[in-house]
């Protein structure tokens, strides 16, 4: 029910309206009699007032429509209230490309930072657009993805002091602010739940080799199948970003060739479908003469025939992660307390 001091709030707003100005902390002061401060302090969420006079000061400026000036916000601060996303622009992850961006918004919505997303042109230089974004004074913050073992980007941005987080490790011997999904202990589990149905030679396919995910995949795999005394193949001259027609041409050739895999593990699920294609093209069956494990990032694998079992990395709450980890570095939260790696999930589906 609205009190009084609504009704009487109400009635500004519709003078306001009226006189159609643009609206400013001023007007909020006059409609609702408070300070320009405490209409300021109000709007950032300031603790030291009351969740009524907050929620008063919101209210009232979003039924008149006020947005911050953004380049007043900029003169007085020297922030500019915007994050910088910075992702690959291949077709290959276009819904990864929009997890993370889902998450990252979420994020954000509650605060007072927009989101400027930028592709990372196909074959361009890595550094380029974080070289803009810096140069140009363009963002408080960013956020990259696809992060390499060697990757001049961190030591860039570490160079400048300027606040980052990447999805993905480095190994450069550098600490900085990360989140990762723990692609070793995924081979380690993928390896285990292979050997305990029966297989005894695995066959991996992983990334390109260009990014520091492949070499957690590497590590966990070899080390997993030489623990478990069985076979572990790296299938060459394919990775993930090759096309799906080339995954089915493989699952074809090796489930064809002498002494074929009886375990396969993609770090893909498109790709996993069309390796899966492969194999059943040449007479191979999935579930019987051997299985298929693959990384999933959606409820694509609830719907193909036959079923596959697959660990889940929750896209959207890596970019939530990436968002939060941001707002702490750029409020001078210490980079070694910034680094989260989530742990693999399993679906079972056999």
């Amino acid at each position: 029910m609205a009190t009084d001091q609504d009704m009487a709030d109400m009635r500004r707003v519709g003078e306001n309206t009226r006189r159609r100005g643009r609206p400013t902390l001023k007007t909020i002061s006059e409609i609702t009699g408070l300070g320009v401060t405490t209409v300021s302090r109000a709007l950032k969420n300031g603790p030291e007032l009351s969740a009524e006079t907050r929620a008063r000061v919101r209210s009232v400026a979003d039924d008149i429509g006020y947005r911050p000036n953004r380049a007043g916000v900029r003169l007085r601060t020297g922030r500019t209230y915007v994050i910088g996303l910075i992702l690959d622009q291949s077709v290959t992850i276009a819904e990864f490309e929009r997890r993370i961006i889902l998450g990252v918004s979420s994020v954000l919505f509650e605060t007072d930072y927009h989101l400027v997303v930028m592709p990372l042109r196909q074959g361009a230089d890595v550094v380029e657009p974080v070289r803009y974004f810096v140069e140009t004074g363009a963002a408080d913050g960013l956020i990259f993805t696809h992060t390499q073992p060697r990757d001049e980007r961190v030591r860039y941005l570490l160079a400048r002091q300027f606040p980052f987080v990447t999805h993905g490790r480095t190994d450069m011997g550098l600490t900085h602010a990360f989140y990762d999904f723990d692609n070793e202990r995924f081979m380690v589990e993928a390896v285990e739940r292979l050997r305990a149905r029966g297989r005894r030679r695995l066959a991996l396919i992983p990334p390109s080799d260009s990014l520091t995910c492949a070499y957690h995949m590497f590590d966990g795999f070899l080390e997993a199948t030489r623990d478990a005394g069985i076979e572990g193949i790296v299938v060459e001259g394919i990775d993930l970003d090759s096309d799906p027609l080339e995954f089915r041409a493989v699952g074809r050739r090796l489930a064809s060739g002498p002494n074929p895999p009886d375990g396969y593990i993609c770090a893909n699920e498109t790709r996993g479908i069309a390796l899966v294609a492969g194999l059943r093209e040449a007479g191979f069956a999935v579930g019987a003469d051997g299985d298929v494990i693959a990384k999933e990032t959606s409820d694509l694998l609830d719907h193909i025939t036959p079923a596959i079992d697959s660990f889940y990395e929750d896209l959207t709450f890596a970019g939530e992660e990436l968002a939060r980890l941001l707002l702490r570095r750029i409020a001078g939260t210490p980079v070694s307390e910034l680094q989260t790696i989530a742990a693999p999930h399993l679906h079972p589906r056999t």
